[in-house]
């Protein structure tokens, strides 16, 4: 499969994720009365990827998440020189996703951007009000746990087809522990989206969101690599 084409499918997935996960939070987590809240909104999320691992895990890898992807290469799973093309799909992904849920979210009398739209933050942007350190360490040790699954269930001694459920599972239970402290990223696409478009304290804090996920998914790679590969 060209490299284009492999583009092209992480630009398509990344969108889900973010327009399904981040859609899941800004239009139904407390819509009045049947709000599916944070459960639902963590289930969400694995559910894009679960979706979209059977959709294109076959022609890209559905890495989804550049953190991943350099999580991947530290693994040695995944080629330098493909990385840019990955990522930059990956991003424009994110911000399609966020932008089409912006026209949808804005049809609604009332609607203000400035609520968050699914942003991730810390200090008094953290949904439970946790300090830079701890959404710092938060990120880091829920991505590189995510990296952990994702190079163990894909390993060629793990059972077959299965990969996917693992990573989407794995997905929704670290947005269970993280959505409380950071809104929860460990993916910088699926942070770089809804921050464009909020502005302002979402872009400044930024840089967390991709600083923290890409340490923990290499080192994440590094130690499977390390510790379990044969």
């Amino acid at each position: 499969m060209s490299l284009g084409k492999r583009a092209a499918a992480e630009f398509f997935g990344t969108f889900w994720l973010v327009f399904g996960g981040c859609g899941s939070a800004v239009l139904s987590a407390a819509f009045p009365n049947v709000g599916i809240g944070l459960l639902g909104v963590s289930l969400a999320f694995g559910l894009t990827v679960l979706t979209m691992a059977y959709t294109i895990g076959h022609i890209s890898g559905c890495h989804l998440n550049p953190a991943v992807s350099l999580g991947l290469w530290a693994g040695k799973r995944f080629p330098g020189s493909d990385l840019p093309a990955y990522i930059g799909a990956q991003v424009a992904g994110g911000i399609a996703g966020a932008g089409i849920l912006f026209i949808i979210a804005s049809g609604k009398a009332g609607f203000d951007v400035s609520g968050g739209f699914a942003s991730n933050g810390f200090g008094e942007h953290s949904p439970g009000g946790y300090s830079l350190l701890a959404c710092f360490v938060a990120e880091v040790v829920l991505t590189l746990m995510f990296l952990l699954v994702i190079h163990g269930s894909t390993d060629k001694r793990a059972p077959a087809g299965f990969a996917p459920i693992a990573i989407g599972f794995c997905l929704t239970l670290i947005h269970l522990i993280g959505i409380p402290v950071t809104n929860l990223s460990v993916n910088p696409a699926r942070s770089t989206g809804p921050a464009l478009f909020v502005g302002g304290w979402a872009v400044e804090q930024l840089w967390l969101f991709w600083l923290a996920p890409i340490i923990g998914a290499v080192i994440g790679g590094f130690l499977y690599r390390s510790l379990f590969e044969e």
